[in-house]
């Protein structure tokens, strides 16, 4: 599986009514079905209109179908330490992104 690609860096102006950024704000909502009628009917559409979107909600449909089938005992201490040092340095770059 690639990386996941944040849709909004590619597309300077978002289908519909709804941006790029929002639609990546509400992806958990979505695929958890927690979002309002109104918002799901323009999740929907915008998906449907934009590629870039399609492709990281399908990645992330993908990702939580993996990660739920993984179990703690199934993931090496190498694996673990990896997987929290990208998270802290995510975090870290986060936080210099930040507002000043």
């Amino acid at each position: 599986m690639s990386p996941l690609r944040l849709p909004w860096r590619r597309r300077a102006q978002p289908p519909g009514d709804l941006a790029c950024q929002e639609l990546v704000e509400l992806v958990t909502d979505y695929l958890e079905g927690a979002l309002p009628e109104r918002d799901r009917a323009r999740f929907e559409e915008h998906v449907s209109m934009c590629e870039g979107c399609a492709a990281y909600v399908e990645q992330l449909r993908q990702t939580l179908s993996v990660l739920g089938r993984l179990e703690p005992e199934d993931l090496s201490p190498e694996a673990e330490r990896e997987l929290l040092d990208a998270f802290r340095q995510w975090k870290r770059e986060e936080q210099s992104d930040g507002p000043s």
